[in-house]
């Protein structure tokens, strides 16, 4: 994946140069909390926090087979799918960047088969590498190497969301067919091929980590470039694994391949490497028709959902929750709904808007093509806002699950904190629509600005600027017009 660093498709070389630059401040954390660097480098920084997650997973997995059957009574479904994702989606990718990454246990075990070793470092040569790695470590298809297998795993899984959100059994089907997978493609392929092409999670975590207000950068990208002989962010050390995600620290600009493993951290042998905080939406670079597509792919699924899950209509639930119905034919004309949308039509109206943009601005010199790849980048802040303002109703109106779950995880009439007999109790529901008006609106406002900053990379006369991006301003209105009128009844 390093050659994404720096590959711009479908932007003419004048323009390249000047992608995603968006000046902003940024403060070292590691300078201001000199503790924090001393942990990252800990040689168990990550094992210690995988392995008890691991612990987790494992007996969600166990809840999941020999639990309750019944989704609303087994803590896989509610500690996953409900706590889980509200904390990912809200607080985790645009407070903490990747850092689900840091703790995620589906690679453990497939990395542990590459290294051999759980928290020391082994040094030697593999593949140009200065680190022993084991296995095939053959290298990923070139052809492959995008994140388009992650887009359509996630857009799979996601149709049968209903499934995983009430059958345990298949949630446990879906996560430990992640773990097999993972591990089978450490024994295959180098570092985390998983993570970087196939885990449905990742693209998406991907995606929003440019939002990030957290990122893992050098502090002198000239250091790197020009007095680093060794490069061992990339290549590893006896102090530190190669880079798993194959970044090299003196040209990644962006946070959408970087885990926070903090390996660079440990191996850079000149502690030229700093953790930011930076303002929200500062990664503005969209850089393949495969991103694209993938913020196409989160807003019409956020779209899908809001309408299914929270929208008036039963029909549409009908639909989805093949599981309880066994209307086929309705489950496919929901899914194909879901894949039109994802794939067809949202990105039919942005090559629109991309060309009447290009018209209104009155110059040739901006191509449509790159319009719509540079300008698909407003949907990443609308994207993310908009799952945000869905999630927190669920939260609200489920929530209270969490507290009878925790007290009886099997579903077996265990009350382990006295709390299993908790009842069902929306938190403030009728407060939901005060929280998502004004997350969609602050999606909105931060997608139009964003957007003009990247309009102002692409021509100097910001007149020209400010009509190419009016159509996709318009379009992303009206997104969150729908948003509101769903949310708002």
């Amino acid at each position: 994946m390093a050659h994404r660093q720096n590959a711009t498709a479908a932007l003419p070389a004048t323009l390249s140069k000047n992608a995603g630059k968006v000046g902003y401040r940024r403060i070292n954390i590691f300078e201001k909390l000199p503790w924090l660097k001393r942990i990252c480098k800990w040689r168990s920084f990550q094992f210690l926090l995988v392995f008890p997650n691991l612990v987790f997973f494992y007996f969600f997995l166990i809840a999941g087979i020999f639990g309750s059957p019944v989704g609303n009574r087994n803590i896989i479904i509610i500690f996953v799918w409900i706590l889980w994702w509200f904390l990912l989606i809200t607080f985790m990718v645009p407070f903490l960047s990747r850092i689900w990454c840091v703790v995620c246990p589906f690679p453990f075990f497939g990395e542990w088969f590459q290294r051999r070793a759980l928290i020391g470092v082994r040094t030697g040569k593999t593949v140009g590498l200065h680190n022993k790695m084991y296995g095939l470590n053959k290298r990923w298809p070139k052809s492959l190497s995008n994140i388009w297998l992650q887009n359509i795993g996630f857009l799979a899984m996601c149709t049968f969301s209903a499934l995983l959100l009430t059958r345990p059994i298949v949630s446990v089907i879906a996560l430990g067919g992640l773990f097999v997978i993972a591990t089978i493609l450490a024994m295959i392929y180098r570092q985390r091929a998983f993570c970087l092409y196939i885990c449905p999670v990742s693209g998406f975590q991907g995606l929003y980590a440019m939002t990030s207000m957290i990122a893992l950068r050098s502090v002198d990208p000239q250091i790197c470039q020009k007095e680093c002989k060794t490069k061992n962010c990339l290549t590893g050390s006896e102090k530190g694994w190669a880079c798993p995600w194959y970044q090299y620290m003196g040209k990644m600009d962006r946070n959408n391949y970087c885990g926070l493993c903090m390996e660079c951290v440990k191996s850079c042998p000149n502690d030229n490497i700093g953790l930011f905080a930076r303002p929200f939406c500062a990664d503005t670079q969209i850089k393949g028709y495969d991103e694209s597509w993938k913020a196409f792919i989160m807003l019409a699924l956020a779209s899908v959902y809001s309408v299914t899950l929270l929208g008036p209509w039963g029909t549409v639930k009908d639909w989805a929750n093949i599981s309880e119905t066994g209307n086929w034919k309705g489950f496919l004309v929901y899914a194909g709904i879901i894949w039109f949308t994802a794939l067809v039509a949202i990105p039919a109206l942005w090559a629109l808007a991309s060309w009447l943009g290009k018209r209104l601005s009155g110059t040739d010199s901006v191509p449509a093509k790159a319009l719509f790849l540079r300008y698909s980048y407003v949907l990443v802040p609308l994207g993310l806002l908009a799952w945000i303002a869905f999630s927190f109703p669920l939260i609200m109106v489920n929530g209270s699950y969490i507290i009878s779950i925790a007290s009886d995880p099997m579903g077996w009439g265990w009350n382990l904190f006295g709390t299993a007999h908790f009842p069902w109790t929306p938190f403030f529901p009728e407060y939901t629509v005060y929280v998502q008006i004004p997350l969609l609106l602050f999606g909105l406002w931060f997608s139009l600005k964003r957007g003009y900053d990247i309009a102002k990379t692409l021509y100097p006369n910001t007149t020209q600027a400010a009509r190419s991006l009016i159509p996709v301003g318009v379009l992303c209105t009206a997104f969150t017009v729908f948003f509101l009128r769903l949310f708002t009844g």
